[in-house]
């Protein structure tokens, strides 16, 4: 009669002492025009963001009452709250979420989007802009959290 043979075990690994898998940052993305907003939303999803899209600031308001995002990506012509009025109003009810936002616009000429902006000291895109620009503001936003230890 053969005895039945013996392997060595199996080397198996728990998971908890695997890296923990790193969180999706979270992007709030208000932008009405949905051609546009599709592309952004496609490309930051394929770059492993989560990213939530409405079509103007009452309702980018409402997403942030419901949890913070680590950037907000702000276009400045929106129907019912443009880009500077929702920002004033994100400064009164969640003033932490200030540093994160990221602006955008196609009207480079305009002189009160650029007082704004170097008012508020935020980035701004002007559109159209390269996907590399956008990933190159999103690290420095996040970068800046980071530093000034705002959660």
């Amino acid at each position: 009669m053969a005895l039945p043979k013996f392997y060595p075990a199996e080397k198996t690994f728990d998971l908890s002492d695997a890296p923990e898998a790193q969180e999706k940052k979270r992007v709030l993305l208000l932008e009405d025009g949905d051609d546009f907003a599709g592309l952004i939303k496609m490309f930051l999803e394929s770059s492993d963001f989560e990213v939530v899209r409405v079509t103007n600031g009452v309702e980018g308001l409402k997403a942030l009452l419901v949890k913070d995002f680590e950037i907000i990506l702000c276009d400045m012509m929106m129907p019912s709250l443009p880009g500077d009025m929702f920002y004033l109003a994100v400064e009164k009810t969640k003033p932490h979420l200030c540093k994160r936002f990221i602006f955008m616009t196609g009207h480079k000429a305009n002189p009160k989007w650029d007082t704004f902006i170097r008012k508020v000291r935020c980035i701004m895109l002007w559109k159209p802009f390269p996907m590399s620009d956008l990933l190159m503001a999103i690290d420095t936003v996040l970068r800046k959290s980071k530093t000034s230890g705002s959660s």
